[in-house]
């Protein structure tokens, strides 16, 4: 049986890369390992960031919930590119079991968080197919229009570039667990501990984290990529990125955030905290002399980060200093253990 999740970065390579369609030469970034949004130039100077992804219901968060996740998670990948969101496109292929009214909650809650974004709805398909269940559900699609010498892609980090995370490891991960089995959580945390691990579900965006680096400047003048850690946890993440840029990444996990209620919440799950949904951690390279800059604009807005590395000349593999000395070198990543621990837990 195949894995669970995204597929591996060489089954992309090998299957999706080398049949895309008509070439096109306004597309200026599409498909790529580490890339979630597309850049096609408009004309004039401006440019069109463009990224889907799936929607999904978690039942244990309630419809209301699942559906601001769902709006958050592809607003991160947008945000991503520094443009920010301006259309959707939303498809539903329904499962028969969810009713009218859930549905209903479901779609009230998604267009209030789309108008919070500053999102229209523009075009989508809505139906109920047998086969279709959940987690996933349909899928929607954002766009949004910026500058052509403003807008950032994961290629674009450099040697020398410093490497900041926010948040931390397994921040969806520990918010789902939160909610899907609180009993066995709170035993390990108490109630204190459990009301943190569920309150990060807030924290499942890193659409605040990207406005606020951006505010130190893009490209030479701060901020050289944007990168978010989802499937593959932090470390997958950085690996992306590493790849994405054709550079190596020298990182200490050591100084990789990783709060008590992620690590309780993955000893649950049985998931490594640094492999696992880490939505809600942005992973931010800046130009040496803006760092500090980036980290100051993210503790203005009431987001945590950490200088965990830099960007060095490699070929694209992440350089792992260990807390005993070693440094592990990474370059195939490792399958997110979180979609078959989460069926286990359902």
């Amino acid at each position: 049986m195949s894995a669970l999740g995204k597929i591996a970065a060489g089954q992309f390579e090998r299957v999706i890369a080398p049949r895309l369609g008509a070439a096109r030469e306004e597309v200026l970034v599409g498909p790529r390992a580490g890339q979630d949004s597309a850049i096609v130039r408009l004309g004039a100077g401006r440019v069109m960031a463009v990224t889907t992804d799936p929607l999904s219901v978690v039942p244990a968060l309630g419809f209301e919930a699942s559906a601001r996740l769902s709006c958050h998670l592809i607003a991160s990948d947008l945000w991503t590119t520094a443009i920010a969101p301006a259309w959707a496109s939303i498809t539903f292929n329904l499962p028969p079991q969810l009713t009218d009214a859930e549905f209903e909650e479901y779609w009230r809650g998604m267009s209030d968080e789309w108008a919070k974004l500053g999102v229209a709805v523009v075009t989508g398909h809505t139906g109920r197919y047998e086969g279709c269940d959940y987690s996933i559900v349909g899928a929607g699609t954002l766009m949004g229009v910026g500058d052509e010498s403003a807008y950032l892609t994961p290629a674009m980090a450099a040697p020398g570039d410093r490497v900041i995370v926010t948040k931390g490891c397994a921040v969806e991960a520990t918010a789902i667990a939160g909610w899907l089995f609180p009993k066995r959580l709170g035993e390990r945390l108490g109630e204190a501990g459990l009301a943190r691990a569920r309150a990060m579900l807030a924290q499942v965006s890193v659409v605040a984290d990207c406005r606020a680096a951006v505010r130190a400047g893009v490209r030479e003048k701060g901020v050289t990529a944007l990168h978010d850690a989802t499937e593959g946890g932090v470390l997958g993440g950085l690996l992306e990125l590493a790849r994405a840029c054709g550079h190596d990444l020298a990182v200490e996990r050591a100084r990789i955030p990783l709060a008590p209620e992620a690590r309780a919440a993955c000893e649950v799950f049985g998931t490594d905290p640094y492999w696992t949904l880490s939505e809600g951690a942005l992973i931010v390279t800046a130009r040496p002399e803006r760092a500090a800059a980036v980290l100051a604009a993210l503790a203005d807005a009431g987001i945590a980060a950490a200088e965990v590395g830099e960007v060095v000349p490699g070929a694209g593999a992440l350089r792992l200093a260990e807390p005993d000395g070693t440094t592990t070198v990474l370059a195939e990543p490792r399958p997110d253990p979180y979609w078959p621990a989460y069926g286990r837990a359902v």
